[in-house]
């Protein structure tokens, strides 16, 4: 299937947007990436087939934007480490809104669908890769983070766990447990790297 460039799509926006992305995130939830379909979402979203298929040219392409949630071109900054990974955990399609779960969903399909797999590294993932390490990186010039500690494996902790808790154990990340694992967890961690670098 071929995904086409978002610039070159017509415009669904605003909280019409909104409501089909997250109709498509709980149904990807509940029935998997397979048997999630076009006509489900419309039916869940209130929208006709017809106004999904002039913005996405598929399946494929919906779910990916949907996962997405517009949150990685989102500029945060809060003015400190705890501040800014709430923000991000707490964007639509990120961890408080069942990022894990979704990520769940299309761990299958990835690994058999090389074009969704293209398009899920490279508008969903690289681009949040991008963002945390932003985060990170601004933490570290304020001081929160050594200068030599390994950006990228602070930045991997709070994901790795609420992906870990959500596959393993049927978890699901809620906004209490997201601050829980930053201030219990990675805040310590990154406290860790002052200390050793002293």
């Amino acid at each position: 299937m071929t995904t086409t460039s978002p610039r070159s799509r017509p415009r669904v926006e605003g909280e019409r947007e909104a409501e089909i992305f997250s109709a498509t995130r709980q149904l990807l939830v509940e029935y998997g990436y397979d048997r999630l379909t076009l006509a489900a979402v419309a039916s869940a979203a209130k929208a006709s087939k017809a106004t999904l298929y002039r913005r996405w040219s598929g399946k494929a392409d919906l779910v990916i934007d949907a996962v997405a949630g517009g949150g990685a071109d989102r500029v945060i900054d809060t003015g400190s480490l705890r501040g800014d990974l709430m923000a991000a955990a707490e964007t639509p399609g990120d961890l408080a809104d069942d990022l894990p779960g979704m990520i769940g969903a299309l761990v299958a399909a990835l690994h058999r669908d090389a074009e969704l797999t293209e398009a899920f590294r490279t508008r969903f993932l690289e681009p949040k890769l991008t963002q945390t390490r932003t985060i990170f990186e601004r933490a570290r010039d304020r001081g929160e983070v050594a200068g030599q500690a390994d950006l990228q494996t602070l930045g991997s902790i709070l994901p790795a766990l609420c992906s870990h808790e959500a596959f393993l154990f049927g978890v699901q990340t809620t906004p209490e447990r997201i601050r829980q694992i930053i201030d219990e967890v990675v805040l310590p961690a990154c406290r860790a790297t002052l200390d050793s670098d002293s």
